[in-house]
């Protein structure tokens, strides 16, 4: 089963998210880098500033083998984006979770944060795959 940080929160579109305080920073699990192999471009449909809703696309990463949707794991607004991966989208596969990180969103309703899944929720819904 893949790696599954029990610090972090999780969907079940294989994204997940840090929180701080009323900031979530999101990216996409080790499982979903592995069903998606080299990722080779992370596009971001959404600029700083703008809102996100939770369970829509707000960008997409492309890989050798597919090109799969980024749902917003919670509602706010985008505050920063992982610039780095324009250039270096292979950060995504090095370091899912640390250097491959995506977006950093401002929560719009911190309850909201109480429906993503935790590590054993999420590592639990792998098995059932």
């Amino acid at each position: 089963m893949a790696d599954v940080p029990a610090d972090l929160k999780y969907t079940k579109d294989h994204e997940w998210a840090r929180i701080d305080g009323h900031r979530v920073t999101v990216g996409i699990t080790q499982h979903a880098v592995d069903q998606l192999g080299d990722v080779t471009l992370v596009g971001l449909d959404v600029k700083v500033g703008g809102a996100l809703t939770a369970g829509k696309p707000f960008g997409t990463v492309e890989s050798v083998k597919a090109v799969s949707d980024l749902f917003a794991p919670v509602s706010g607004t985008l505050v920063e984006v992982n610039a780095s991966l324009n250039s270096n989208p292979e950060k995504v596969n090095e370091s899912p979770y640390d250097a491959g990180w995506m977006v950093v969103i401002e929560v719009a309703d911190a309850s909201a944060l109480g429906e993503l899944l935790d590590a054993s929720a999420y590592g639990a819904y792998l098995g059932s795959l």
